[in-house]
């Protein structure tokens, strides 16, 4: 529902004036998909957003951060907007964008919510300040050295993913695809886009950006966002860095503007920290050594006609803002503040982070009808279900609660043919949204109890024989053939490639499972599910007697069983060698070498390894051809070596023990007596997190991945000597302060070959000069573990392992 526009309103008593000035900033802020400030009020409103007045006016003040300068206001963290960290901004932006954008925001880049400082400056006194300011922001910078350039990356990949991954949802497309183009347009590629005039955007406009980075800046941004805007608004898109790079190109564009770099002079360095003094800027910039200025009166019985609200600029900073906005504002001020439901929390996140310009919720949200050929898919038998992000309504009854902060906060996803990605805003900026969103279910949860789905009575041996052999027919190509359309324990359907059906256990609640399957077209219009239990009638009555409950229970506790499970019938599993050629090849899979979220690295030598992604380990090396993959090699199905692996611990390889004799923390291991994941949050519980690869001109990836404060990067090359090869494998660290971690090596059957090496089976690990212990092993007393124990200084430090393969 639009908001008024005021504009039309020449009656109104100047207070309402002045607050119609105050809301148009924030509204392109909190996914109100404004491009431009001045034209906000005409805009529409991300996915048809459901709040009211008041409720857009709380956002907003959050948003601006009243609350940093005046008294009185409650702020609210969930939907405070932090402003950007500045420690480094002279290394990431023009030094010349930093001095324009001082002296003019709004006018530098339109939409944003940085307050004119300045404006009741004239232009000299404006450049004065503007460029002290500079020198003494671009006197902050601390790192010793700029980023080495980027050569990765394309702008074609540029163009392409930034019309895919989701970028249009909150900026709008840039050009026009080939099917929207002119009927007598028909000979080009479906893949490609015209270079046509830009869209006028509904979204935050970009158009500052070739002037504020450059290349190897902006792509350092985009792959970790988070770290200069940790607010989350512009969020984690899961990047790899090449994508970061290709995207920074398209950008940033083929000609960007000259840059002038500044060297800090002193005199303006000191003039500049105190112009940062007088204006508070630390009121909102946390900066080292700067204090905010002690907050003014609280805003309850203030004159709307003066101060930041007021029409013409002053001393107080200036909001250039849309009339509903203001009005918006006002009313969030004027309106007495009453306890807000969880319905209305949660329709207040899903705008704020904008989640509703992609995701629908009742009667509200969804893809913007302009947008909709942007988002795509690689099985488009599959539908909408297989390009549109899935719907929200009942999401609460449809994921486990574990599963929720997986897809938020570790961004979980099983539906690799969708394009569009799931964004990650960061645990700091939603951790109240699992818990919010089972408020919610417990709220709904007598309507979607089922009894029969909990209360069933504790079947015998036989019985269950019975129900598995039921549900493997059901599911197979003499039954419902859900095979047909659902990969199954990685293995590809012949249809359509959709949702592994043993991941539904793990992710799904029993309840919503059941629901579901008895009407698919209820939870999501459209769908090319089919409805296999009409009215919930079973089709196969001579199937457990055709008891829809029974048939459905059954299948739930056959996928239960996990890998366990035996394939069905009508699946027909089909290898695929995959050869190295003069360069590196990476294949991403899952593997039983390399867990679910493996990458084979094949190298020229026939030297290769599998990379356990989920928990941060080199998990398998072998030698020879490299692996075979389930289905034509897309980087998104099963892969194991092509040759004889020697196979290492999959456990996580680093962690921060208490002591040296503590107990290594082992992945949870499932079995068809425990088929639930007990703590499926292992990895991310000891600190580690996965944050991609990049590869270099030989193609061979450097691993990503941190333990806590510890960024870590790890690449791995093979060395070719006489008869023998090796693999050499570099760890980097980099630690903001000085720390001890540990580094698990080597697991099994070890013995000590000389000072520094040591020898399991076929395996000769060389370790560098470092403090080793060797025990008994966590979990299997009978064989050992080899430990590093790593003093980390502050800063980068590294180790090197030789991995040599023996043959006798």
């Amino acid at each position: 529902m639009p908001l008024p526009n005021f504009d039309e309103q020449a009656s109104l008593p100047s207070e309402a004036r002045v607050f119609r000035l105050v809301l148009s900033a924030v509204m392109a802020i909190l996914a109100l998909n404004v491009a431009r400030v001045s034209q906000a009020a005409d805009s529409p409103l991300p996915g048809n957003h459901p709040l009211n007045e008041k409720q857009v006016g709380d956002l907003l003040v959050s948003q601006l951060r009243c609350a940093a300068c005046h008294a009185g206001i409650q702020s609210d963290p969930v939907f405070e907007k932090l402003a950007p960290d500045l420690s480094e901004v002279g290394t990431r932006l023009s030094h010349d964008y930093i001095q324009r954008f001082i002296e003019s925001p709004a006018e530098v880049h339109h939409g944003t919510t940085m307050p004119s400082v300045l404006a009741s400056k004239s232009a000299e006194q404006k450049q004065e300040i503007a460029e002290a300011l500079t020198h003494f922001l671009i006197a902050q910078n601390h790192a010793e050295t700029k980023p080495e350039p980027s050569q990765a990356g394309s702008l074609d990949q540029g163009k392409k993913l930034f019309h895919t991954v989701g970028c249009v949802a909150c900026h709008g497309p840039r050009e026009v695809p080939i099917q929207e183009a002119d009927e007598e347009e028909e000979d080009y590629d479906d893949e490609e886009f015209l270079d046509r005039p830009k869209f006028a955007p509904i979204a935050v406009s970009l158009d500052h950006v070739p002037a504020k980075y450059d290349v190897d800046s902006l792509g350092a941004f985009l792959f970790q966002p988070l770290l200069v805007r940790p607010s989350g608004r512009m969020p984690d898109m899961k990047l790899t860095r090449e994508e970061a790079d290709s995207l920074a190109r398209y950008l940033t564009g083929q000609s960007p503007p000259e840059r002038r770099s500044i060297d800090p002079e002193p005199a303006l360095v000191a003039k500049g920290k105190q112009y940062f003094t007088q204006l508070n800027c630390a009121a909102c910039h946390a900066t080292p050594g700067m204090t905010p200025a002690p907050k003014v009166v609280s805003l309850q019985d203030a004159d709307w006609t003066r101060g930041c609200l007021s029409d013409l600029p002053g001393p107080s900073p200036h909001y250039e803002l849309a009339a509903a906005q203001a009005a918006a504002i006002a009313a969030s001020f004027r309106e007495a503040s009453q306890k807000e439901s969880d319905k209305d929390r949660l329709a207040k996140t899903l705008t704020a982070f904008k989640c509703i310009a992609c995701h629908r919720r009742d009667e509200y949200g969804g893809v913007h009808d302009d947008y909709n050929s942007f988002f795509e898919t690689t099985e488009k038998n599959l539908g909408d279900d297989g390009r549109i992000p899935p719907p929200l309504t009942g999401v609460e009854a449809k994921l486990r609660p574990l599963t929720l902060k997986k897809v938020l906060f570790d961004g979980e996803s099983v539906r690799p043919y969708m394009l569009t990605r799931m964004p990650q805003y960061g645990s700091n900026n939603l951790p109240h949204l699992p818990d919010l969103l089972q408020r919610l279910h417990a709220a709904e949860a007598p309507e979607f109890a089922l009894a029969p789905a909990d209360d069933e009575p504790e079947l015998s041996n036989d019985e269950q024989k019975e129900r598995r052999a039921a549900a493997r027919v059901l599911l197979g190509d003499k039954g419902l053939n859900c095979v047909a359309c659902h990969n199954f324990n990685g293995i590809p359907a012949q249809l359509n490639k959709g949702i592994d059906l043993l991941t539904m256990p793990e992710r799904l609640n029993k309840e919503w499972f059941h629901r579901f399957l008895r009407n698919p077209g209820a939870f999501r219009a459209r769908t090319i599910m089919p409805t296999a239990w009409p009215n919930g009638v079973a089709a196969y009555k001579d199937i457990l007697d055709g008891n829809t409950d029974d048939q459905i229970n059954a299948i739930w506790d056959y996928l239960s069983l996990g890998t366990s499970a035996q394939i069905p019938p009508g699946i027909q599993e089909v290898n695929t060698p995959l050869a190295v050629g003069d360069q590196a090849r990476v294949y991403r899979g899952r593997s039983r070498v390399a867990g679910f979220r493996g990458i084979a690295v094949g190298l020229p030598e026939q030297l290769n390894y599998a990379f356990n992604a989920e928990t941060g380990t080199l998990s398998a090396i072998w030698s020879g051809e490299f692996v075979r993959v389930n289905w034509s090699g897309q980087g998104a199905g099963d892969f194991n070596p092509a040759a004889n692996p020697i196979t290492l611990a999959q456990d996580v390889s680093f962690v921060q023990l208490d002591d040296q004799d503590a107990p290594w923390p082992l992945l949870p291991v499932m079995t068809k007596e425990a088929p639930v994941n007990p703590d499926p949050l292992y990895p991310k519980n000891h600190g580690y997190q996965f944050q991609g690869y990049y590869l270099n001109d030989a193609s061979i990836p450097t691993f990503m991945y941190r333990l806590g404060s510890v960024k870590i990067e790890d690449s791995s090359v093979a060395i070719a000597e006489q008869d023998a090869k090796r693999l050499q494998r570099k760890i980097t660290f980099d630690s903001p302060e000085p720390q001890t971690i540990w580094f698990r090596a080597l697991t099994g059957e070890i013995n000590k070959a000389s000072a520094g090496t040591y020898r399991s089976g076929k395996l000769r690990l060389s370790l560098p000069q470092t403090d080793v212990q060797l025990r008994p092993q966590t979990g299997d007393k009978e064989k050992q573990e080899l430990l590093l124990r790593l003093s980390l200084p502050q800063g980068k430090s590294a180790i090197e392992l030789n991995y040599e393969l023996l043959h006798e």
